[in-house]
């Protein structure tokens, strides 16, 4: 199975007219922050698969519609507070799935459990935002980070115990501390991915927030059990359908 994955910055590979035709083998697309959500209505609008996407520390002038009480304000009569970023969602159109700060199980995609040939949803786990450098929005420090990995947990438990793993695919934005990140005070990756990702062995780590002017930058990292993928621009990854 592939997915198409963007961060970043708009590819002309993907904002294009040929979209359609050359991603058409894609499964679904992955967007790792800091896009437009403009850019992700054309993803969604042109190849038509399940799109998922997370917040970065740039473009966020629709943040604030998935997270606090502004979207109360600008959607009445939601019944629970826990559908409010579901239906602010499709209110404005974007027809992409917010994974920031949840875990979804994603029974569009099938994937087939090898020992027991049983067909189970997508796994996938989601974190916006950036490390803390000028106390601007969707940023964190590593304990704030480390709490929002943690109320993760309970379904990814759940996942354990009904699919034999935790989590498929972890979306982020910023990467993990000494892999793929940098050294100034914005690009530090989370220390607390780390521990995430050597925790629950997902298969794949995507994220972005560390641009790519190199061609012989590092771009995917084998850590332990998980392929740590850099977004930037657009890659595309491929995971096996039976695991």
């Amino acid at each position: 199975m592939k997915f198409l994955c963007v961060s970043d910055q708009i590819d002309p590979l993907v904002y294009s007219s040929n979209a359609k035709e050359r991603f058409k083998d894609v499964d679904a697309v992955l967007c790792a922050g800091d896009l437009p959500l403009d850019y992700v209505d054309f993803i969604v609008s042109t190849l038509n698969k399940p799109t998922f996407f997370i917040f970065g520390n740039h473009n966020l002038n629709e943040f604030h519609l998935y997270h606090g009480r502004s979207a109360d304000i600008l959607v009445p009569n939601l019944p629970t507070r826990k559908n409010i970023a579901q239906t602010v969602f499709k209110s404005f159109g974007h027809g992409a799935d917010y994974v920031g700060f949840k875990m979804l199980r994603v029974k569009e995609i099938p994937v087939t459990v090898a020992k027991t040939n049983k067909k189970t949803p997508l796994l996938m786990a989601g974190v916006s935002g950036s490390i803390r450098y000028n106390n601007g929005m969707n940023q964190y420090t590593e304990f704030q980070m480390l709490l929002k990995l943690l109320k993760l947990i309970p379904g990814m438990i759940i996942n354990k115990i009904l699919y034999g793993r935790y989590v498929d695919i972890f979306l982020t934005h910023a990467p993990p501390r000494h892999i793929h990140d940098l050294e100034d005070d914005c690009h530090k990756g989370f220390k607390c991915y780390n521990w995430f990702i050597k925790k629950f062995s997902p298969q794949f780590m995507v994220h972005g927030h560390i641009h790519l002017y190199d061609s012989r930058a590092e771009r995917e990292t084998l850590c332990g059990r998980t392929n740590i993928v850099n977004a930037f621009g657009c890659i595309i990854i491929e995971m096996p359908e039976n695991i």
